[in-house]
């Protein structure tokens, strides 16, 4: 059995929530002069989906934080010169280019894997990387095609090729241009001083072990194992000499640890209002999602229509601190439409009513229309809050 050092300090509940949201970029001021990059290397990882309603997460995550910076502004901070790059982390991630040596473990274990879904057809891997030297950045398509047939598991000898070079580390994700990946040669998307794969797995795993802390701001080992997707005997391997500080949470059944920077000043300043992705990393895991605001989130764009119960992409919202309600929104023209809100009571109505009037501005919408609301009776206080935000 793996033991670690006695807790430094126990925190309280709110205290932990509190400092979990600040880690995350939603109390205090955000740095608005570092912008998206700026939230993109405090969290060390933005998860790319294909979903889009509003807009696609990757976007939403820096909004929630940012307020209305422009989405070309995202998509530019993102892929324009060699700050970002695209690699499995929590899932498919834009991550910050300086973290590509600490991913050097990730790549050793593809490159050992002996077993793989998909079969690589013989000189297929070689001509793939011979046309991108050659023609490259280039997509899917434009290498020879992305699939064989309309199933979309269905891929074709480049598109598994070029997969392969991209978990390798031979390849990199570039851009997403209408939704898919550009590739081009990891040495000309990498800078020199960052393309190696010298670091051990110990040093990349208590590296990125540290940054998982830093940005929950305390966490569970599994909510530090699950930022990254760590398995449990990684993390246990590194956190005693990561720099993370053992604590006790009130309430909380498992021990924590906390990023000691976190526990020099308590978390103070303004809370943002905002609609959340689903797939933000505030809350993308459930359990402590549960844990940290009693607020069970699912995601139910695969679950069957007649069985949803908060919709297809229903948006959590945060104000105050807490998670307040849920909201499924579409757009019709210019108009947002709420296709169903759930709300924490009466109090929840003016912060739901601001988030939904901030993201239509930001999509450019002039008009929100509210079709459902799970409490009948505080449809119509949102309906007036809402006129009233609109003007």
């Amino acid at each position: 059995m793996t033991t670690f050092p006695r807790p430094v300090t126990e925190l309280s509940a709110d205290e932990a929530r509190r400092i979990a949201l600040r880690a995350q970029g939603f109390l205090g001021a955000p740095d608005r002069r570092a912008g998206v990059r700026g939230v993109l290397r405090a969290l060390g990882a933005v998860q790319l989906d294909t979903i889009s309603v509003l807009a696609r997460s990757h976007e939403l995550v820096p909004y929630a934080r940012l307020g209305a910076v422009g989405r070309r502004t995202v998509e530019d901070a993102y892929w324009t010169g060699t700050h970002a790059f695209e690699y499995w982390s929590h899932a498919a991630c834009v991550l910050p280019v300086e973290e590509w040596p600490h991913f050097a473990f990730r790549r050793r274990a593809y490159r050992a894997r002996p077993q793989w879904h998909h079969e690589l057809p013989e000189g297929a891997y070689e001509r793939v990387i011979k046309q991108l030297r050659a023609e490259g950045p280039l997509t899917a398509t434009e290498l020879g095609g992305a699939k064989r047939t309309s199933e979309w598991w269905d891929w074709s000898g480049e598109k598994v090729a070029v997969e392969r070079a991209l978990m390798y580390g031979e390849v990199v994700c570039v851009e997403r241009r209408s939704w898919k990946r550009v590739y081009d040669l990891a040495e000309r998307a990498i800078p020199p001083e960052l393309l190696h794969d010298e670091l051990d797995d110990t040093e990349c795993l208590r590296r990125l072990v540290r940054l998982a802390g830093r940005s929950l701001g305390v966490g569970t080992r599994a909510d530090i194992a699950d930022y990254h997707r760590l398995k449990a005997e990684q993390v246990d391997a590194v956190i005693a000499d990561s720099g993370l500080v053992p604590v006790t949470v009130a309430g909380w059944s498992k021990p924590a640890w906390a990023d000691p920077e976190a526990l020099r000043t308590p978390p103070r300043g303004r809370h943002r209002t905002t609609l959340l992705s689903p797939f933000d990393s505030l809350i993308w895991e459930r359990a402590r999602t549960e844990r940290i605001f009693g607020f069970t989130h699912r995601l139910e764009a695969y679950v069957p229509k007649q069985k949803r119960i908060h919709g297809y992409f229903a948006m959590p919202v945060l104000a105050g601190g807490l998670l307040v309600g849920r909201v499924d929104p579409a757009r019709e023209g210019r108009t947002l439409v709420a296709k169903q809100v759930t709300l924490d009571g009466a109090k929840a109505v003016p912060a739901v009513a601001r988030a939904l009037v901030e993201a239509a501005g930001w999509v450019d919408c002039t008009d929100v229309r509210v079709e459902r609301v799970d409490a009948p009776e505080l449809r119509g206080p949102l309906t007036v809050e809402l006129a009233r935000l609109l003007g």
